[in-house]
């Protein structure tokens, strides 16, 4: 069984047992946590994308860790000016392991 969430603006591929990096969630490691946007499920080979058939599918998961992400730079340069900024920022992720799929 596999299934579609959204969560932090981003959509993520699921199965049980997978564990994802999401967008920091205001949860402690061992904490529940419950996705209700499911965008689409599979099951036996059949897919259900039809949003009445998914209004009460949700993914439920248990967070594992709380992490700083890869770091982005951010370049700011106008030619002839002698004007560089260089930035970085590294967003907090959480490791969500799914535990289960319900359609």
């Amino acid at each position: 069984m596999e299934a579609v969430i959204a969560t932090g603006g981003k959509q993520y591929r699921v199965t049980p047992g997978q564990v994802i990096k999401v967008e920091r969630l205001a949860k402690s490691a061992g904490a529940s946590v419950e996705f209700k946007q499911v965008l689409l499920v599979t099951k036996d080979g059949q897919v259900t994308a039809e949003p009445q058939a998914l209004a009460s599918a949700k993914v439920t998961g248990e967070v594992v860790a709380e992490k700083k992400g890869a770091k982005v730079l951010v370049v700011k340069f106008k030619r002839r000016k002698n004007y560089r900024r260089k930035r970085g920022h590294r967003q907090i992720m959480t490791a969500v392991r799914i535990t289960k799929i319900e359609a």
